[in-house]
């Protein structure tokens, strides 16, 4: 397994789809937060839109400018050997996504992706996570409010239960948020794509090694009242549950029998029952081309709402852990989840890539096992809380 120096590329990091609503704030994020000694560039297909981000950025002449294009596998590999750290906000990723994963995997740049789509992620590890291992890639998918929240959130709460012992761990999500374009569409293109998800997780199944001497779950939960957050819980059919298992299956410190289950949480019943309505509605909706056509012109890619809007918006993921005769609640809080705060933790963990001090990981790997406590620390030190509420 290799790994990259500081010198032997010209960019620590580039930024593929930098001119996107979500790629510009994370944009703005790094010119505002970046080490003095940064040496980054902004990508995308168009040129002039790159040329006029780059003139608002403060420190315009350290942020290069380099053309790519998911179309032209050429450029992204060039892309791919110019940087030791490729972040892209290019979706959906099942769509635009592969060419760049297969050309960082190759060259030994590290990936990261704002993805919440549990087939791409699939994929990926099928064809390229073996090619990764032998050049020292990181694979690092879902680095925004899917999944960092969740994944460290439960990382973070088995740090604070016994070690050696079997664990539980419960996720509750509460948010008051518009959540991106980017997101919407991938969600639609999921629901289209029931049966090749599933094909993807069956061969990736396949190929993945097991488990021996422990075991790591993450089952769907089914709707009950949680007493101990005081709200109804309904499950959520996120990547957010599947990658915590992933953490639990590589990490020990997650114990010799681990669960976890992921929830929306809401107070009020009628509101629950309108929210499963809902998700049915969209879920029956996307199967037909025209009803998603329709639906994906309502809040397209690249669109968000104002900088007031999002002010105001925010989100919490409270924690039950259990285990060794202990109990803990922890939470995980923040701002406006779908932009501001998925491009603070989009840029740290590019960062936290570049800069710190990293256990020795390769091939396809979550948030959890690649940075872990240094990008815990980050996010804390950016605005964004875990804390202990109570244990006993």
């Amino acid at each position: 397994m290799s790994r990259l120096s500081r010198t032997d590329r010209p960019y620590d990091i580039v930024l593929f789809g930098a001119t996107g609503f979500v790629g510009t704030l994370t944009a703005e994020y790094l010119a505002a937060h970046a080490p003095e000694d940064l040496r980054w560039a902004i990508a995308g297909r168009s040129e002039r839109k790159l040329e006029q981000l780059r003139e608002r950025l403060p420190g315009t002449g350290k942020v290069g400018v380099l053309r790519a294009d998911v179309a032209d596998p050429v450029s992204l590999r060039g892309l791919a050997e110019h940087a030791r750290v490729v972040a892209t906000t290019v979706g959906p990723y099942v769509t635009y996504g592969e060419e760049l994963v297969a050309a960082c995997a190759d060259s030994g740049a590290d990936y990261l992706d704002l993805t919440g789509e549990p087939e791409f992620v699939d994929l990926t590890y099928v064809r390229h996570d073996a090619r990764a291992r032998e050049t020292g890639a990181r694979l690092v998918h879902a680095c925004g409010f899917d999944s960092i929240p969740h994944d460290l959130g439960a990382y973070f709460t088995v740090r604070q239960l016994p070690e050696g012992v079997p664990l539980t761990v419960d996720g509750f999500v509460t948010a008051d948020a518009t959540f991106s374009g980017g997101t919407f569409a991938s969600a639609l293109n999921q629901f289209s794509r029931v049966r090749p998800m599933l094909a993807a997780e069956r061969d990736r199944k396949r190929h993945e090694p097991r488990l021996v001497g422990r075991r790591a779950a993450a089952p769907t939960g089914v709707p009950r009242f949680a007493k101990e957050v005081g709200s109804w819980a309904l499950p959520l059919p996120t990547i957010d549950a599947r990658i915590v298992g992933r953490s639990a299956k590589a990490l020990e410190r997650y114990g010799p029998d681990f669960r976890y289950r992921h929830y929306a949480a809401v107070r009020h019943l009628p509101v629950a029952v309108g929210g499963i309505a809902a998700v049915g509605g969209l879920f029956a909706a996307a199967q037909l081309p025209p009803a998603r056509r329709w639906l994906s012109d309502r809040l397209k890619p690249g669109e968000g709402p104002s900088a007031e809007k999002r002010a105001k918006s925010w989100f919490r993921v409270r924690f039950v852990g259990e285990g060794g005769g202990r109990q803990v609640l922890t939470e995980v809080a923040g701002g406006d989840p779908g932009y501001d705060e998925t491009a603070k933790m989009f840029a740290e963990s590019a960062l936290s890539l570049a800069f710190d001090d990293l256990p020795p990981t390769a091939g396809q790997v979550t948030t959890a096992v690649a940075m872990g406590d240094a990008l815990t620390e980050r996010l804390r030190r950016a605005g964004i809380t875990f804390r202990v509420a109570s244990s006993r």
